[in-house]
């Protein structure tokens, strides 16, 4: 089976090495353009390093759909996968392929719809989540099910961990549906589309803290949120970045306002709307990430300091 694979961050890498692995002829390697960094370097994609490292060609384009018809017409695949690969698939394109362009999800569809699902279920607190093979279609992650692999989130994961999970899952995932397909044993269902939901894209200010949430909400925020953008308040003017916290059951002073801090020699208690979350790890703008305990000796943080712009 000839496999055109479409794909650019490291969540993709891990699919594309369980194919290769599989022993599966994968005749190319389409990803986004390359970047250019602060000083003018040219910064590859994870998904052309490995390619280029497996002598798998590679192609890109600012616009697959305008500039790739013809290529990929002449590469003439069987199937084409894709997986985070951030452009839109025309409709022409979705044709080519005999068994057409399958797309691996990391959510159970039609949960989780949009290119952040891993942080947002994290964020709304799931205790489940998983992949999803589909056959792609126009509408964004709407196409009809293939198979889906389900796991279970740990309490205390965060999005870069679990995304790490998720990634090698997906691999499976991919080489079993591809398994189905050549056993002519595949079966397509379509989503119940009164079960979708859809997310949007994260961006860097989404991770501001809203001390009027509940501390649950805020620490499966920090979770959904890490490694990056990670959340973030205001200490004295200065963004303060918690990398760590969980939320505690516990009494602080009654005349605490939301986003007050109750601190002790080596900890400090942030009240929220309710529950108390405890900091574990932080970031003063301009300093190195610190254990609560080294930054509470630094004496930055006082008892009744209020975070928050």
């Amino acid at each position: 089976m000839r496999i055109l694979f479409l794909g650019t961050p490291d969540f993709a890498v891990k699919a594309l090495d369980k194919l290769v692995g599989e022993g599966y002829d994968i005749v190319g390697a389409i990803t986004q353009p390359d970047k250019r960094r602060n000083r003018g370097e040219i910064s590859f994609c994870p998904v052309k390093e490995y390619a280029l490292n497996k002598g798998i060609r590679v192609y890109q384009y600012d616009r697959l759909r305008r500039d790739g018809v013809e290529d990929i017409k002449s590469i003439n695949p069987d199937v084409m996968i894709t997986c985070a690969f951030g452009q839109i698939i025309s409709q022409e394109i979705l044709d080519i392929p005999k068994y057409g362009v399958l797309n691996i999800h990391a959510s159970l569809l039609p949960k989780y719809r949009g290119s952040s699902p891993i942080q947002w279920c994290l964020i709304n607190g799931e205790k489940i989540t998983g992949v999803t093979i589909m056959k792609t279609a126009l509408a964004v992650d709407s196409g009809d099910i293939l198979l889906q692999k389900q796991l279970d989130i740990l309490p205390d994961e965060n999005a870069g961990q679990l995304f790490d999970r998720l990634a090698v899952l997906g691999g499976e995932a991919i080489v079993e549906a591809l398994k189905l397909i050549e056993s002519g044993k595949a079966v397509f269902t379509p989503q119940d589309e009164s079960n979708a939901t859809h997310y949007p894209m994260i961006r860097k200010e989404d991770g501001l803290i809203d001390w009027n949430l509940s501390a649950e909400d805020i620490f499966n925020k920090m979770r959904g949120f890490t490694p990056w953008p990670s959340v973030y308040t205001y200490l004295d003017g200065k963004l303060f970045k918690i990398l760590n916290c969980k939320a505690v059951d516990c009494n602080l002073p009654a005349q605490l306002s939301n986003g007050g801090v109750y601190s002790t020699k080596n900890s400090a208690f942030v009240k929220c709307s309710s529950g108390v979350l405890q900091l574990l790890q932080v970031q003063l703008e301009g300093k190195k990430a610190m254990d609560i305990s080294s930054f509470m000796a630094s004496g930055k943080l006082k008892n009744e300091t209020v975070l928050g712009k």
